[in-house]
């Protein structure tokens, strides 16, 4: 049993963090990025048809960003119960059905059907690769996937879970995007590193907080490890009793990254993971319509950073798939600009441009523009929307505010592209003839 005596946190509070984690992958693995030693850390985004759907609800703007980090839940904690919901005891209720939570954890339901372990023999493993502490688990008689616990090391009590999925495809690739460090852009966080480790395995350990804007204080530490074989090891520590709605118990969670690392990688893990349900059939074989192909790798982001008029610097980008986002400067402040280039979506053209400021072109195109305050982020921020569709149904829709990132303030009056300057960027001809996966 992986027991690790004494604390970092004695000190202040990152104190040593980029040190531990890179012995932590070093120990096992090869090379390794952290993001307090570079502020441009690129967020991944979960392959599959998930990725698909989830951005497809975004028929606004300001759901453009929260499309882009549907990375899996690397953004923080979904506390969850032992059936993979959110429990009763102690923490806040169930959200609505979503791809993630304010935190950007995937919602447990969307990552397959559940699993009946016991959720005693998820706790055991978890009791047996940690230090020594005293442990109530919700739910032991239960079965599912994950199971949750508060643990007090006699420093005050703190809720843990741990969860148990098939990342989707089969392989670890599939996978790939729930163990990158987001990008600030979207989330704010204090710590994140992310490796390779012997074998192909992959961890991600990152320490941010339950609500990014840090309205509630409560850290949310978290570590992922996708196998090699496709299985995700989600483990989560607070320093609170709950999620969301205790009071701070401790100055931070109990776990070190050397702890939670031991944690997630045990080889106890091994017997449980192989009663987690298979993958359904495919689409094609139930016979459900396929997802429309999307730009391969990079090439929206690429396209968007060539369409930028003259006299922008890119201070940060990132993106893939269907999704590209950019930070700019004209010297006057920083704008974050945003885009979405999305085939077939024909079947929701009557809600997206059914109301608004439209305007039908002479090729049949509909553009939809939109200028309003934001409705997250700092003072005086202002989101500003151009939305297009073909007649028949590749939408390409811009976004941009006037901050640099969603949690920001303003840092100048207006956005740095003008309205005119987001149409031409959005009813370019070159996003229909971008590359295809």
């Amino acid at each position: 049993m992986p027991q690790n005596e004494g604390s970092p946190h004695d000190g202040a509070p990152h104190e040593g963090f980029e040190e531990e984690l890179g012995a932590v992958l070093r120990s096992t693995g090869e090379g390794f990025s952290v993001d307090g030693r570079r502020e441009l850390v690129e967020g991944g985004l979960t392959r599959g048809r998930r990725r698909v759907v989830r951005r497809r609800l975004a028929v606004t703007g300001g759901a453009l960003a929260l499309a882009a980090v549907g990375i899996g839940g690397v953004y923080g904690g979904s506390l969850v119960g032992p059936t993979g919901k959110a429990t009763t005891a102690g923490v806040a209720a169930a959200p609505k059905p979503k791809a993630q939570n304010e935190t950007g954890a995937v919602d447990p339901a969307l990552r397959g059907g559940q699993a009946q372990i016991p959720v005693k023999d998820i706790a055991a493993v978890i009791k047996a690769n940690t230090p020594a502490g005293d442990w109530q688990f919700d739910n032991v008689e239960a079965k599912g996937q994950a199971a949750l616990g508060i643990y007090d090391d006699g420093d005050g009590e703190a809720a843990v879970s741990v969860g148990l999925y098939r990342a989707g495809g089969g392989d670890g690739e599939a996978g790939a995007g729930q163990v990158e460090c987001p990008s600030r852009v979207h989330v704010d966080y204090d710590r994140c590193a992310t490796g390779r480790l012997p074998g192909g395995d992959r961890l991600m350990v990152i320490q941010g907080y339950v609500y990014p804007d840090k309205r509630e204080e409560t850290k949310s530490w978290r570590a992922v490890l996708l196998t090699k074989d496709g299985f995700l090891i989600d483990a989560s520590e607070y320093n609170a009793p709950a999620e969301k709605g205790a009071a701070i118990s401790r100055e931070n969670p109990p776990f070190t990254a050397t702890q939670l690392k031991a944690l997630v990688t045990s080889d106890d893990w091994r017997p449980l993971l192989k009663k987690l349900p298979k993958d359904p059939k495919s689409a094609a074989v139930q016979g459900a319509p396929q997802a429309p192909a999307e730009p391969a790798g990079d090439a929206v982001r690429t396209t968007l950073r060539s369409l930028l008029p003259q006299g922008l610097t890119v201070t940060d980008k990132g993106g893939d798939g269907e999704y590209g986002f950019v930070v700019v400067d004209d010297g006057k402040g920083k704008s974050l600009v945003e885009i979405n280039v999305q085939p077939d979506m024909s079947n929701v053209a009557g809600d997206l441009f059914g109301s608004g400021d439209v305007t039908v072109l002479p090729d049949g195109r509909k553009v939809k523009v939109t200028q309003e305050t934001a409705e997250k982020g700092g003072s005086g921020v202002v989101s500003w929307t151009v939305d297009t569709i073909t007649p028949e149904g590749f939408r390409v829709v811009v976004f941009t505010r006037n901050s640099g990132g969603y949690r920001e303030a303003a840092t100048r009056a207006e956005p740095a592209l003008t309205v005119a300057q987001l149409k031409e960027i959005a009813l370019s001809l070159r996003w229909q003839k971008l590359p295809t996966k």
